[in-house]
């Protein structure tokens, strides 16, 4: 017969974050902030006190953190802890009994009834002579005992002796050092820290089969290495390829998914596999496995990382087909089943049966990922990972980041809520999400708040304003202007945001009406672009998107999650909300109307830019260089094609009210 612990002599209840009640990591990078919370409550009326202690992967406490009650008579008690370095981390929550507050109480109260006054005295300077002995030897614990001391001097007058008691300075050593009696530690919560690049990043995906020149049209490693620098110029941490393997030939599809390619078209690169190799090969148009490395190099000496498409699916020349018939779904007939997503239907895709060989599947993957990492890749973005067994990614992952814990694995799954959530806590560091489809203040402002509240703990996003699949109604026709409001709210929302290559020239000519599908897309065709036309012609966003990313690298605020707060307006069109991280202090405002100007009020929430509601602060326009002065109430005009967002850094109080208004 199994019984419940023994629950701790001043309860510890409801520790957060808290994944799976603690039976899977809570998640944060090296250098961020979050808050630990329980409920901490006892008997009777006497005070209490918690704190939290950080452990880092060696097990080593560091100092410990003081808690307080979130609200008053909550019960809900907080504080934010920051780990510095990647590892596997643990925290807990200590309470306990705080005799000296529990003093201070009875004191105040009676005391200036003159009830009991030498046996409070009395009681004060034991208690205080026991914090003493908490306190390192030297200045400290003397100041606390001559405290002591005074409590107990009969010969000093009522006021003399809790005033030496009472003393500012002796609060702030007992503070540190405080009396804590029973005691009780909650249950060790396990924290998985990682690199930086895990949450914070800017990403731009694109096809190096595109680069190419006149004389040789499909692009090769060495040929889209030249894109790496104007990538670069613009501020992107993140380089994404799509599939670099060997592409099948068998059903192989044509311009706009036709089922009837011509002799020169170059397929679908997910459609993975061919006589010259599968997913550890390198399609021989693209060049050589040295040819690869040489753009790692480049990308890496610009200071951005290569990103890999991991897509665990092959097209039906691919050697597995052969080798591993057992990792196919036959049908009756003795064909294999090709993938579909209604209505969509891919006849060039095998997709994997994982049951057979489970096993072999895991291995054979580990084996591919650690093949590319031996060549400098440490991010995948692995392509429908919710279409496969999510136990065989827990497992893939673990062995993966066993041995390299550095690696990042990036979900794409546009799928149910309970999936995504689930992908993100066995093992993937960054999701895809809906942003997408959240277009409006009101779906804004709801799927925004739930992504930084609790489920920052264990889901991080990445906010692609667009991909290759992906052309949303808003950017067909909303034109440049709904271009230019989502990159802003793509690269202010979200810590992680990123394009695929079109995006700044307003490519939004949809392969049909109602549908989200490109006309002439990249993936079943090269498509060559001329850069160089675009910025003389000015018909290139490369100038806003090169802004967005150097604020967010000037702006420690901009490069994290929970602390997103979002600010009331009093017109729909308009969204505000701010990111505050210590002094670091941005406030965005976005016009969500790509057609018409909009006029609103912005109330601000004072407290959460750490400002006092009566003062008024000069704000720095980050996107124009302009300098407003703003207060509690702000008049905003916001035109599209003109200036249709504000991002604006919340300088120092100034004593003056009033003052022009952001327009």
């Amino acid at each position: 017969m199994s019984t419940a612990p023994v629950i701790g002599r001043v309860p510890v209840r409801d520790v957060k974050p808290a994944v799976e009640g603690g039976r899977r990591p809570a998640k944060a990078v090296a250098g961020e902030s979050f808050e630990v919370s329980a409920t901490v409550f006892r008997e009777g009326h006497d005070a209490l006190g918690a704190n939290v202690v950080l452990r880092d992967p060696k097990g080593r406490p560091g100092p410990w953190t003081p808690m307080r009650e979130l609200s008053p008579g909550s019960d809900r008690w907080g504080a934010e802890v920051t780990p510095d370095a990647p590892g596997r981390w643990t925290f807990e929550v200590e309470a306990w009994s705080h005799p000296l507050a529990t003093w201070h109480h009875t004191a105040r109260v009676k005391l200036p009834a003159g009830i009991d006054t030498g046996l409070v005295l009395e009681e004060g300077a034991e208690l205080y002579a026991r914090a003493a002995a908490g306190v390192p030897k030297g200045p400290e614990r003397k100041l606390v005992l001559a405290a002591a001391k005074a409590l107990g001097d009969d010969s000093l007058s009522l006021h003399a002796r809790v005033k030496a008691a009472l003393a500012p300075e002796v609060a702030e050593v007992l503070a540190r050092y405080p009396l804590r009696e029973l005691v009780t530690v909650s249950e060790p919560m396990p924290l998985l820290v990682e690199r930086e690049r895990a949450l914070y990043g800017s990403w731009y995906e694109f096809f190096p089969r595109s680069e190419g020149t006149p004389e040789q049209p499909h692009g090769t490693f060495r040929t889209a290495a030249r894109r790496l620098r104007p990538i670069a110029d613009m501020g992107f941490d993140v380089v994404y390829l799509p599939p670099i393997h060997p592409i099948g030939t068998t059903f192989r599809k044509g311009p706009n998914n036709s089922l009837d390619p011509g002799p020169h078209d170059v397929g679908v690169p997910w459609a993975i596999g061919s006589p010259e190799g599968g997913h550890d090969a390198i399609h021989p148009q693209l060049g050589t496995l040295e040819d690869f490395d040489h753009f790692v190099a480049e990308a890496q000496a610009l200071g951005m990382e290569v990103a890999l498409d991991f897509a665990l699916q092959c097209s039906p020349d691919h050697p597995w087909v052969h080798k591993h018939p057992e990792w196919f779904h036959h049908r009756p007939d003795g064909t294999i089943a090709y993938a579909e997503n209604p209505p969509k239907k891919y006849q060039d895709i095998y997709p994997i049966a994982f049951d057979a060989d489970m096993d072999g599947l895991v291995a054979e993957t580990v084996r591919v990922l650690r093949f590319w990492t031996g060549h400098g890749v440490r991010i995948f973005r692995v392509d429908n990972p919710h279409t496969k067994p999510v136990v065989f990614w827990e497992r893939v992952i673990a062995e993966v980041n066993g041995r390299d814990p550095d690696v990042i694995f990036l979900a794409e799954a546009f799928t149910r809520p309970a999936m995504m959530r689930t992908l993100a806590q066995i093992g993937f560091q960054q999701s895809y999400t809906y942003f997408t489809w959240r277009n409006s203040k009101q779906e804004l402002t709801e799927y925004l708040t739930e992504l930084s509240g609790e489920a920052a703990s264990w889901m991080r996003p990445n906010f692609f304003a667009n991909t290759p699949d992906i052309l949303h109604a808003y950017l067909q026709h909303g034109g440049r202007p709904a271009f230019e409001a989502r990159a802003v709210l793509a690269a202010t929302l979200s810590p992680t945001w990123g394009i695929y290559s079109g995006y700044e020239l307003c490519e939004n000519t949809p392969l049909r009406e109602g549908g989200e599908d490109y006309l002439d897309s990249e993936k079943y065709q090269l498509k060559p672009r001329d850069w160089d036309a675009a910025a003389r012609e000015g018909r290139t966003l490369a100038p806003l998107i090169t802004r967005l990313n150097t604020i967010r690298r000037q702006h420690p605020a901009l490069q994290r999650l929970r602390n997103l707060r979002f600010h009331h307006t009093d017109n729909d069109a308009v969204i505000a909300y701010s990111k505050r991280t210590g002094t670091d202090a941005v406030v965005v405002v976005v016009n969500l109307d790509p057609h018409h100007t909009q006029e609103a009020t912005v109330s601000l929430d004072m407290p959460q830019l750490g400002l006092e509601g009566h003062e008024s602060v000069p704000v720095r326009d980050l996107l124009t260089g302009e300098t407003y002065l703003w207060g509690r109430t702000n008049y905003v005009r916001l035109t599209p094609g003109g200036a249709p967002a504000h991002v604006l850094h919340v300088g120092r109080p100034t004593p003056h009210n009033g003052g022009p208004a952001a327009s």
